[in-house]
């Protein structure tokens, strides 16, 4: 059983999706006439790795870097880009770099402590998130990107208690009720993991993993009529265990 928080562009139900980053690492209020021809090439980067261009955006900003080795952002924003292609050592690279360059960031922990947990490396990936939490305590998807590490390693009670957290900071967090429902299944616990997935449910009435699990849930309980109906649901949707 896999946990689920996903990375932002992949549909990985192995780790969590990417932070909201708010691309405040470098920014400048430079016109396009105005800027140097490292920011120009910054520039084209961001709007390449927005439109998910990821290979091209990687191109521009090692131009950005080739003018100014010391552009922090184009280094961290080169990192996401190569973990969004599945790059994660390419990427953990480039965000010690951006670290090494201003280590007050904490979504560069962040990212970084991802890459790790998809190089399978939940220790390590654990130590970003808590860096990560202690620059910015109010960063719910770094509790729950620690929790999923925390899943992994089989430390489920850990695991919930930083879903709960992700959950007291963002109410709305479908997936954090998602994932900490299959902590609460993997521990046996299936009346509480239900009522998880209720809540995901509610949130995002089209999470087929909610269903699915929400059903394997209750056929541990012998609802075997709500089990099938929930199974049913989430191939409806289109989900499929690994």
């Amino acid at each position: 059983m896999c946990t689920y928080l996903r990375l932002e562009q992949q549909r990985d139900c192995k780790n969590s999706q990417e932070f909201n980053y708010d691309f405040t690492f470098h920014q400048t209020t430079a016109t396009q006439n105005s800027m140097t021809p490292a920011q120009r090439h910054h520039s084209q980067g961001m709007s390449l790795y927005g439109s998910g261009e990821y290979q091209r955006a990687i191109e521009e900003f090692s131009q950005t870097i080739e003018l100014d080795p010391q552009y922090g952002e184009a280094y961290y924003i080169r990192g996401l880009s190569y973990a969004n292609l599945g790059q994660y050592e390419k990427a953990i690279e480039d965000y010690d770099k951006a670290i090494e360059l201003d280590p007050q960031y904490p979504s560069t922990y962040g990212s970084r402590g991802l890459s790790h947990a998809n190089l399978g490396q939940y220790e390590r990936a654990i130590e970003d998130y808590d860096k990560a939490i202690e620059l910015d305590p109010q960063l719910d998807l770094a509790y729950a990107n620690r929790g999923v590490s925390y899943d992994e390693l089989g430390q489920y009670e850990r695991a919930i208690e930083d879903y709960g957290k992700a959950i007291e900071l963002e109410p709305q967090f479908a997936q954090a009720y998602a994932s900490r429902g299959s902590s609460y299944f993997l521990l046996k616990q299936d009346k509480r993991a239900i009522e998880d997935y209720d809540e995901a449910i509610k949130i995002d009435p089209n999470d087929g993993y909610a269903y699915y699990w929400r059903g394997q849930a209750h056929s541990q309980l012998g609802n075997s009529a709500q089990s099938t109906k929930d199974l049913a649901k989430a191939e409806e949707l289109g989900y499929e265990p690994d």
